[in-house]
């Protein structure tokens, strides 16, 4: 557990960070949130936040989107981030999470004309999916919400209910993990993760026109993959049977960071085991998160 939350504008013990049943957000899901992680570094007893800078500037996306007002630059967000790390004395994997959401306390559906908050606290964390290696998967019978009803480029708090549909669908049937389309029956993501296929030695996957979150670690593996190993990416829509014929893939995320996925419906993905390409992804994304890597040093901000 941790000791510390940012709360009101200043560090308070944990206990104390609490919020009215009464609140606006806690009925009806109005806020929004990220999920940042920082690395500990055992040779150099560092902590590294692995691109908080855009993690922040999505967050304040998502705030826009939203109709909440933040208080804080992305600068002195990570300012209060940092801090609230040294104070917490943190020195293993951490995931922070910032929130932001509509405070005021009553009843009324709206987004105008309401208090706004924000909140912050940080929880050691490792892995998201158990089997990290070899995830076995399902396709959802639930689809993935779509832009124009709540839209998923945006980390709304009440959207992942949509999420936990999914994931709790698949868990309960024997899976690690879904798969979601979207209206279209389109490939849309994971439960809470982007999703990568492989064919023909090339990367797919779904464009930001999907009804995906525009996610970081997306984004960063599609930079590193091809400034280091000449792998381009191709962002296209992929039909569901395509999930069946790939020769690799994987979800990717801050929570999930890089898993293979193995298995879906049934059908073995390429050998049944990790693949190749696959492999070389995450073991050199765990190397960059940690600082090790110094072309992508500058993604890492250091806490200590």
């Amino acid at each position: 557990m941790p000791e510390y939350a940012f709360f009101k504008g200043e560090f308070v013990p944990i206990e104390k960070a609490k919020v009215s049943i009464m609140a606006h957000a806690f009925n009806y899901g109005t806020g929004c949130f990220e999920g940042i992680r920082a690395y500990w570094n055992e040779e150099e007893e560092q902590l590294f936040l692995f691109r908080m800078r855009e993690h922040y500037e999505r967050f304040h996306r998502s705030c826009r989107i939203l109709h909440i007002e933040l208080p804080y630059s992305v600068e002195q967000l990570g300012e209060i981030t940092a801090e609230l790390l040294r104070k917490e004395e943190a020195r293993t994997d951490t995931y922070i999470r910032p929130l932001a959401y509509k405070a005021t306390e009553g009843i009324g559906v709206r987004l105008h004309d309401l208090e706004d908050a924000f909140a912050l606290f940080a929880v050691p964390f490792g892995k998201y999916i158990e089997k990290e290696e070899g995830a076995r998967v399902c396709v959802s019978s639930w689809h993935r919400i779509s832009d124009n009803a709540v839209p998923a480029r945006a980390k709304i708090t009440g959207a992942y209910i949509n999420s936990a549909l999914s994931k709790t669908e698949a868990i309960l049937n024997g899976f690690d993990e879904a798969i979601v389309l979207n209206e279209n029956s389109h490939v849309s993501e994971g439960s809470a993760e982007n999703l990568f296929i492989v064919r023909e030695g090339k990367l797919i996957t779904p464009p930001v026109t999907e009804n995906i979150l525009e996610g970081i670690t997306r984004a960063t593996i599609m930079q590193f993959a091809r400034e280091q190993f000449g792998l381009e990416t191709v962002e296209r829509p992929i039909d569901r049977t395509e999930l069946y014929v790939a020769e690799e893939a994987f979800f990717c995320g801050t929570g999930v960071q890089v898993a293979a996925i193995t298995s879906i419906d049934h059908r073995p993905v390429g050998t049944g085991k990790i693949g190749p390409i696959t492999k070389r992804l995450r073991d050199f994304y765990f190397d960059i998160v940690r600082g090790k890597v110094e072309a992508y040093r500058y993604w890492c901000t250091p806490v200590y």
